[in-house]
């Protein structure tokens, strides 16, 4: 479905009149100047569950997931399977779209995982992700400095825009993209947003990423990651101007393509 950018601040103002205190959530998402639409929890299932344009694994709340072994962390609750892909290139930008979003604090990243000769028959909580961008402190300190997450808000309207660029030399097929939201504003209880939607990449790549880039939801996190349980307004942490985002290393594209011992 292609929206004319025109509809843009019609679009704002009919998704945003329901949501006036929350968190927020993904609600669509485009390749180039296609868009495609995402779940809409507020809205009734029936109207979206198994409709033909949807791409988007269902999540009924717009509430945060808080325990790090919880089913939903990897693509929400309850990640009912859509029937369509959201076509793409390795290469390309997929923009994730947010109509606003209200939290300042805390890291952000985007995910893949192959699944094979279908994405609508597969137990999530066995796949396995690989990190394919991240971003979290950007500049200054753990307690007033830019975090990824606070540029990325707009407060004039227009929606909140998540461009990241599938890898180039990735090798084609049908993949889950999860992109999650870590945020951390409250002491030692963190909140994870996490989204997922299904893509037919295409192109002539190879390139997959080795074991130790791969996670699963549960088990990427750890209890002890001082990275996620933490509390960035301890006197301790007044003057700590860096921070670790939590799970694998990115994977580039490239990685294997040096790898001596993968």
């Amino acid at each position: 479905m292609s929206f004319l950018p025109s509809l843009i601040p019609l679009l704002f103002l009919l998704l945003s009149a329901n949501y006036v205190v929350a968190h927020g959530g993904l609600s669509n998402y485009t390749v180039g100047e296609t868009w495609y639409r995402g779940y809409d929890p507020d809205q009734p299932l029936q109207s979206q569950e198994g409709q033909p344009w949807m791409t988007q694994r269902i999540w009924a709340s717009i509430d945060p997931i808080f325990f790090i072994n919880d089913t939903g962390l990897a693509c929400n609750t309850p990640g009912t399977a859509p029937p369509s892909y959201i076509p793409i290139a390795a290469g390309q930008n997929l923009t994730a779209v947010y109509w606003w979003w209200l939290h300042p604090v805390g890291p952000m990243s985007v995910w893949l995982a192959e699944c094979g000769e279908s994405c609508e028959h597969v137990d999530v909580n066995k796949l396995d992700f690989f990190k394919i961008w991240e971003a979290g402190l950007l500049e200054g300190g753990l307690q007033g400095g830019l975090w990824y997450q606070s540029k990325f808000q707009n407060w004039d309207g227009s929606p909140d825009l998540w461009p990241v660029a599938i890898p180039a030399m990735l090798k084609p097929g049908l993949y889950i993209v999860r992109h999650e939201i870590m945020s951390i504003h409250v002491a030692k209880r963190p909140q994870f947003y996490p989204e997922c939607a299904h893509l037919n990449i295409s192109g002539t790549g190879t390139a997959f990423p080795p074991e130790r880039y791969m996670a699963r939801f549960p088990g990427a996190y750890a209890e002890d990651d001082p990275s996620i349980f933490i509390d960035i307004y301890a006197d301790d942490m007044k003057d700590v101007t860096n921070y670790t985002i939590a799970g694998p290393p990115v994977w580039d594209g490239f990685a294997n393509k040096y790898c001596l011992d993968c």
